[in-house]
């Protein structure tokens, strides 16, 4: 009989706290506190670079790691541009998203983390605009050009100066592509025109003319020696980067061919798209990591080669690093 009652009353004790636990949660949240590894003190803007967007149908460019990061504190906002176009127009239409984040939310400057191009579009914006940013992070960003983008535009030349047939062949494919921009647009919830789409625009900003009179024009942050570092900070900016050296990580992923493929076109270690000393911004957190192009992004969907770091925890720990800068 007395066992009977025991079991009656820690049954009673269980059903109470399964209706009143989530009430109590919070009495007891101070043993508990939420992380802060990721809190810096200025937002984190994310921004893409080729075929760049904040996300289609849930599924983000950055794939998984703005939810890391903001489970660890962060403030993390996607911003998306044009998927094709040259440096300075998506440099622009990142400056007015910027400025109405200020306006709409208060916030004085931004942390941007920008991919690929989004390295390059992050830099311009720095550059005129440095009362804007608190920091250019640039992850696999080609700083010193494509390679491959040179083998493209003397292709596009070839056609061009081919006659009308050829010419057409090479507008009919940038025409292309171009769709291929508008498509990610509308699939992203951007189908009122405001991000037009140039693809040669945005080939043609990484050949290594085009990229030279950028860096003239805006120098900071890049090297001044060969496959060296650039300055930490220029104007209240600070400036960081890292990149990655291996094109072929995982059988399993179809990109993984391509840039196979493509790093063959290069004259230095690449990740299947930037040069390893093209990568070069600022502080070089790492120039080698055993990663390409898409695995920076943590596409396709996660899959990455079998030694190479989590792209997450690369986010995450330069979120620290920008914590801990009073960023």
């Amino acid at each position: 009989m007395k066992s009977i009652k025991i079991k009656s009353l820690f049954i009673s004790l269980i059903v109470s706290m399964l209706f009143v636990g989530q009430a109590q949660a919070g009495w007891f949240s101070w043993l508990f506190p939420p992380s802060t590894y990721t809190k810096t003190q200025h937002p984190i803007v994310m921004i893409g670079g080729f075929l760049a967007f904040d996300d289609i149908l849930g599924i983000e460019y950055f794939y998984g790691i703005p939810k890391k990061l903001r489970e660890d504190g962060a403030n993390v906002i996607l911003v998306n541009l044009s998927a094709f176009n040259g440096t300075e127009v998506r440099g622009f239409q990142l400056e007015k998203r910027l400025e109405e984040l200020k306006a709409a939310k208060g916030y004085q400057k931004f942390n941007i983390i920008g991919h690929s191009g989004g390295a390059t579009t992050a830099r311009f914006v720095a550059s005129i605009r440095p009362d804007l940013v608190a920091s250019v992070t640039s992850v696999h960003g080609p700083h010193e050009g494509v390679e491959l983008a040179n083998w493209v535009d003397t292709l596009s030349n070839t056609l061009e100066d081919g006659g009308s047939v050829t010419t057409s062949v090479r507008d009919t494919l940038a025409g292309l592509v171009n769709t291929l921009g508008v498509a990610v647009e509308f699939l992203s919830g951007n189908a009122d025109g405001d991000f037009p789409q140039d693809a040669m625009a945005m080939m043609a900003d990484y050949t290594t003319h085009t990229t030279t009179v950028f860096n003239q024009n805006h120098p900071q942050g890049v090297p001044q020696s060969s496959c060296g570092e650039g300055a930490y900070s220029v104007n209240g900016v600070r400036y960081y980067s890292w990149g990655g050296t291996s094109a072929f990580t995982n059988a399993l992923d179809p990109l993984d061919y391509f840039f196979a493929i493509s790093s063959s076109f290069y004259s230095e270690d690449n990740d299947g798209l930037v040069g390893r000393c093209s990568s070069h911004l600022g502080k070089v957190i790492r120039d080698n990591y055993n990663m390409n192009h898409v695995d920076a992004m943590n596409h396709m969907f996660g899959l990455r080669g079998l030694f190479s770091p989590s792209p997450a925890s690369l986010y995450r720990q330069q979120a620290n690093r920008l914590k801990n800068a009073g960023l």
